[in-house]
């Protein structure tokens, strides 16, 4: 027994939208002949006339009406469970291993994954904190997928031969922390000069990595502390107690009453740049977790101008 086929009610959805045979051979790619064909064996199908045939086109019988509603809606479901399915096929599973240094895993790497996670909520992703040599070794060692590390001034030369290397540019360079109180703090920017005689909270290196001191150039600089934590960092400057350094990356890390301040430093400036690392052949769920690093570093510059 023949039965109706979707190209046979598609056919019928685009006569009934367009009155014509040849309008619709044109809209849906077809010929005529093959349009009047479908119409001919839908017809059969349904035992009854779908279509008055007039000088200037056509128009739908009752029975046709009915059978374009009903095609509408089916055609309709057809195309949503494609794009689900096509979802399914398309979705990452698994777990992913990301890592950051701390200034980068307070606010970049969290919205990147949630970003992720979205798109493909079957991930379980773990996130390791750490330097960057510590998130090197692991990433050579296949326990780390994703590590997001800075790379310049201040910072020692990485061995990065055989990584993938995506460079995180915002467009929003370095800046400094500064409690609401503090007189920067109604600025929009400063200059390198403005940082001289400032009481600054900086990283402490006694565990072996880089952190931030105070901003390169500003003679002897007072150091009031330096801690290892990112938010005793900026908890002490909240509380007046000193300036800090923090990079574009972390800008909107900063917790209340607290603001960060771009400096505008064309002599030298700060200069180190965020990369999204992986090994040489990343897998599929590393290759997504990168492109939502940058999609995140994307909004955040468009968000600072």
């Amino acid at each position: 027994m023949a039965e109706m086929t979707l190209v046979g009610l598609r056919v019928i959805l685009e006569v009934a939208r367009t009155g014509s045979f040849s309008a619709a051979a044109e809209r849906l790619g077809y010929t005529q002949s093959a349009v009047s064909r479908q119409v001919a064996i839908t017809e059969k199908v349904a035992g009854t006339t779908l279509f008055e045939r007039h000088a200037r086109g056509v128009r739908s019988t009752a029975a046709g009406e009915v059978l374009v509603r009903h095609a509408g809606l089916l055609l309709e479901g057809v195309a949503a469970a494609g794009q689900e399915l096509a979802g399914l096929r398309d979705r990452l599973a698994g777990r992913l291993v990301v890592g950051g240094f701390p200034t980068a895993t307070a606010v970049l790497l969290p919205r990147a994954v949630a970003r992720l996670l979205a798109a493909h909520p079957a991930l379980q992703i773990q996130l390791l904190e750490g330097s960057t040599p510590t998130q090197l070794k692991a990433l050579r060692q296949g326990r780390l997928e994703v590590a997001i590390l800075a790379t310049g001034e201040g910072l020692p030369t990485y061995d990065l031969d055989g990584l993938q290397l995506t460079e995180l540019d915002s467009g929003r360079g370095a800046g400094v922390a500064v409690a609401e109180s503090h007189p920067f703090a109604a600025r929009q920017s400063v200059e390198p000069d403005d940082l001289i005689d400032q009481t600054w909270v900086i990283g402490d290196q006694a565990g072996g990595s880089p952190e931030f001191g105070a901003w390169p150039g500003a003679g002897e600089p007072e150091i009031a502390f330096a801690v290892r934590d990112w938010p005793t960092r900026l908890g002490l400057v909240a509380a007046g107690l000193g300036i800090a350094l923090v990079p574009g990356v972390a800008a909107e890390s900063v917790p209340r009453g607290v603001r960060w301040i771009p400096v505008r430093d064309q002599r030298c400036g700060l200069r180190r740049t965020a990369w999204a690392v992986t090994d040489a052949s990343p897998s599929l769920a590393a290759r997504a977790m990168v492109r939502a690093l940058e999609a995140e570093v994307s909004e955040a510059g468009v968000r600072s101008r």
